[in-house]
């Protein structure tokens, strides 16, 4: 199963609670339905998965399922610091209706976890899942680089059906795609190397633009798809301030600000993240407006 086209990691909408807001939740995916959207990631990075607890992940799982219109995949973040307990939750999440996990790199014992332990640990996953499982390289949070060697020595695991790379490196694409077989699936995780990473053999993209300006994100991997790279481009630079708002300029708070303006229900982060404050929410509010997504 390769796994091509369009999602965005979703956000994770709480109640006043804290609790996953599930009403909430329902509303933003028939949104995002009407969109041409290929899916959905639920607990990814900009999903809060580091907030989650494992039993909150299959709940997400179930809720996006449960929601999401026929035909649409589903994608859950599984990956946790051990083997055992990303087994565990692997296994969980594909009974609640996952169609395929994203396993990040574990990274909390560094370059202790290297290469060769990396391969065994995604194996020993792929052996085990229900479902297809994509690696998930972001060395912005996991401080560890999942490298196009390491990502082709696991490629050929049958159960192990792509990756997510989020290191924004074309350099890195290029090899990937060079290093992995044909049908091996190379997603984009970062939206400035997009429309290149596309031009040269990608499969598509996991981006957190997506949750605010999906449209946009199907309709450059269109254009690149029917050799309009210019036109692609054009929309790439549009909404890149967007991108920076929504990841590194103002992170989840941002992101979730931006959702809540265009109609959709995004919320406050759990803490101990925090809500964007009004001069960020009128900043982000420009930005939308700027990039025609707002009027």
């Amino acid at each position: 199963m390769g796994i091509r086209g369009v999602f965005p990691p979703i956000a994770t909408p709480f109640d006043a609670d804290g609790r996953i807001d599930a009403d909430a939740l329902a509303h933003n995916i028939r949104l995002w339905d009407e969109t041409g959207l290929t899916g959905y990631v639920v607990a990814g990075s900009n999903g809060e998965s580091a907030l989650l607890t494992p039993d909150e992940v299959v709940t997400l799982t179930r809720i996006a399922r449960q929601a999401t219109a026929p035909g649409r995949l589903i994608i859950t973040g599984t990956g946790l610091q051990s083997t055992a307990a990303t087994i565990a939750l692997t296994r969980s999440a594909a009974e609640a209706g996952a169609d395929a996990v994203l396993v990040m790199t574990p990274s909390f014992f560094g370059a202790q976890v290297h290469d060769a332990a990396m391969v065994r640990h995604y194996e020993a996953v792929a052996d085990a899942s229900p479902v297809p499982v994509l690696a998930y390289n972001v060395p912005k949070f996991t401080h560890l680089n999942l490298s196009p060697e390491t990502v082709a020595r696991m490629a050929p695991h049958p159960n192990i059906v792509g990756v997510k790379d989020s290191a924004g490196d074309i350099g890195q694409l290029i090899n990937l795609r060079r290093l992995c077989p044909d049908g091996f699936s190379i997603l984009i995780g970062n939206a400035g190397a997009y429309v290149s990473g596309l031009q040269i053999g990608a499969d598509g993209g996991i981006l957190a633009l997506a949750n605010v300006a999906p449209r946009e994100c199907v309709a450059i991997r269109d254009l690149v798809a029917a050799g309009q790279a210019a036109e692609a481009a054009r929309i790439q630079f549009r909404m890149m301030p967007v991108a920076r708002a929504v990841t590194t300029a103002y992170g989840i708070a941002g992101l979730k600000a931006a959702l809540d303006l265009l109609g959709y229900r995004g919320g406050a982060p759990r803490p101990p993240l925090r809500a964007a404050d009004e001069p960020t929410r009128d900043a982000i509010r420009r930005i939308l407006q700027e990039a025609e997504l707002l009027r």
